[in-house]
Order: C-alpha cells, then sequence, then structure tokens
C-alpha cells in the first residue's frame, strides 16, 4: 500500500486545510518544488498534487508552479494531480508535462460524461475524486453539497475504466482524527475500483488498520497531509509500516513446508 504526501497548492504555497475551508490554511512551505522534491528524496512512490485554487475557480490556477514540480521529480515520483480540471485540453496538458495520474472531481460529479470521455481518451490516467460528507457528495472545492451517494456514484463511474478512486471524508480532512475506516469500507466492498484513501490520517496505528482492515477489499493507498507535516507521522516508518503490514508470504518451494 502507498503513503502518498499530499501537496495543496494555494496562492503558490504548499497549505493544509481544516476540512476543505479556504479560509483554514495553514502555510507549511513557500516552496513547493523543494517540497516536492523533500518527499521524493524520502522515497515516496506517488505525490497528490491539489489545485486548491483552481478548485474553487473551476480551472488551473497553480500552474506554473504546478509544471516547476513536475519537471523537478515527475521522472522519479509519479504525480497524481487534481483542482479545477474540468476539460480535455487541461487533461492533456498535464500529461504531456509528465503528470502520471489525473484526478477528476466536480466535473466527474456533473458531467459524468466528461468522466466517461476523459477515460477513453487517456486509459490508464483518470482518477475520479469523490469527497464526501455524511455519505454525500461536495463539489467545487467541497464548498457545496449534493445530493448524490457516494456508494451510487462510484458505481456509475466504474464502467468507464477509472485507474482508481479517490475517496475524501471532508469531516476528517485536516483534524488527524483517523480514516473513516466504516464508510471507506463500505465503498470499498461495493466496487472493484482501486481506492485512495484520503482524510483524517493520523498516526502508525492508522496506518496499520488501513493495512489490515481496507487493503484487503481494494484500498491501494492513502493520502497523508497534516500529519506528516506537523510531525505527527514520519513518512519513511509510515511506508515501511504499510510495506510490511501488505507483504506478501514467501511461497515454500515444491514439496517443503510452510
Amino acid at each position: 500500500m502507498l503513503i502518498i504526501p499530499a501537496i495543496d497548492l494555494k496562492d503558490g504555497h504548499c497549505v493544509r486545510l481544516q476540512q476543505g475551508r479556504m479560509d483554514s490554511a495553514t502555510v507549511f512551505s513557500e516552496d513547493p518544488v523543494a517540497m516536492a522534491k523533500h518527499w521524493s528524496a524520502q522515497g515516496a512512490r506517488r505525490l497528490h498534487i491539489v489545485d486548491l485554487n483552481g478548485a474553487v475557480a473551476g480551472k488551473p490556477k497553480n500552474e506554473k508552479v504546478i509544471r516547476e514540480m513536475i519537471k523537478a521529480v515527475g521522472e522519479k515520483t509519479p504525480i497524481q494531480i487534481g483542482g479545477g480540471i474540468r476539460d480535455l485540453d487541461t487533461i492533456e496538458s498535464y500529461i504531456d508535462a509528465g503528470v502520471s495520474y489525473v484526478v477528476i472531481g466536480t466535473a466527474a460529479v456533473k458531467n459524468p460524461g466528461f468522466l466517461s470521455d476523459a477515460c477513453y481518451a487517456f486509459p490508464g490516467h483518470i482518477i475520479a475524486g469523490l469527497d464526501a460528507k455524511d455519505g454525500k457528495v461536495a463539489v467545487e472545492g467541497w464548498s457545496k453539497m449534493t445530493g448524490h451517494d457516494v456508494v451510487d456514484l462510484a458505481k456509475k463511474f466504474e464502467d468507464y475504466g477509472l485507474e482508481a478512486l479517490v475517496y475524501t471524508d471532508i469531516g476528517r480532512d485536516g483534524m488527524m482524527t483517523g480514516v473513516n475506516i466504516e464508510a471507506t469500507l463500505k465503498l470499498a466492498q461495493a466496487i472493484r475500483t482501486p481506492i485512495i484513501a484520503s482524510g483524517g490520517l493520523h498516526n502508525i496505528k492508522d496506518v496499520q488498520t488501513i493495512c489490515t482492515q481496507l487493503v484487503p477489499e481494494g484500498v491501494i493507498g492513502a493520502i497523508a497531509g497534516r500529519a506528516l507535516y506537523e510531525g505527527a507521522i514520519e513518512f519513511k516508518k509510515a511506508q515501511a509500516a504499510a510495506d510490511k503490514a501488505t507483504e506478501k508470504p514467501a511461497v515454500p518451494p515444491p514439496g517443503k513446508a510452510a
């Protein structure tokens, strides 16, 4: 299972929010490029970058620094990026720049046909982002709630050929209260699409719980933000714990007992 460091961008800075509120931003770095290099050097196998301004505006707003981040680490560390991605041209631009995966959130909910077109045009590169509170999906940088049920939408998206689905519990994001195991488990059991858990990861115990309860049901990664930046989790130890908890037992040679 992957531990995926999050780099959330607001006004060119690396920040973390609480429950998605833009007015709750804590600046953790003035240099997102250096932060991307840091996590790459720590051995991260994927980075999760979010253009927060773009998510609210409906179009990329931090593209210049994002391109610098891609140039700095993209060849070594795969990048998944979300925030303000509403058309195929934006997806193509990011992939051409070196992004491995594009996360489509609001546009996937408001226009499922666009998500389907994206999966068809860029197979293997498209991840859907479902952000929810109390089982209902939110859009536009989490500023608006919809009446859509998370599981129902995920089932609809599944047929499009998604690479994965990022599921975020808004109520826990940035609060370091632990991943919503029950809700994530319910979603994982309902669909075949690989899931990346997000929101609330706090400590090594959380990592171990995800590995034992969620990984067997199809969860392939967990996004870590505030816990990493505030030192509640040390990245290398978290990834090592995840690797140990999910390693497959060695297969004994023929004729040998295990």
